[in-house]
């Protein structure tokens, strides 16, 4: 199980770097499938897993060539240290149903805004 864990994390680490998204896009609904664990387990894990240093590498790799403002990732990096802390004791509260079809309703409301507008 280790080792699949690791494979599944260095999948969802070069996908995230490729196309910059968070990797809990990828994590969350690896560790539902994969492991089964509930929506609100596998939003808990997905955040631990991403908790600073681990996207370093890739944001200096960005940044060394010119395509990461620190300024602004600061700032975002602030908004969700609070916005995260108070969306973590909010989804405490949802059902595990509702949470994992907000999840599945936002991923497709994003891709679908990505896909069809400029």
């Amino acid at each position: 199980m280790t080792w699949i864990l690791v494979l599944v994390g260095v999948v969802v680490g070069a996908f995230s770097g490729v196309v910059g998204i968070g990797g809990g896009i990828l994590f969350i609904p690896a560790l539902v499938w994969l492991l089964g664990m509930s929506q609100h387990k596998a939003q808990g894990t997905s955040l631990g897993a991403l908790l600073a240093p681990i996207g370093v590498f890739a944001f200096w790799e960005y940044y060394r060539k010119g395509n990461a403002d620190i300024r602004v990732a600061a700032l975002l990096a602030l908004g969700f240290l609070v916005g995260g802390y108070f969306g973590a004791v909010g989804a405490q509260h949802i059902p595990e149903l509702w949470l994992r079809r907000i999840f599945a309703v936002t991923l497709v409301a994003i891709g679908g805004r990505m896909w069809f507008f400029r």
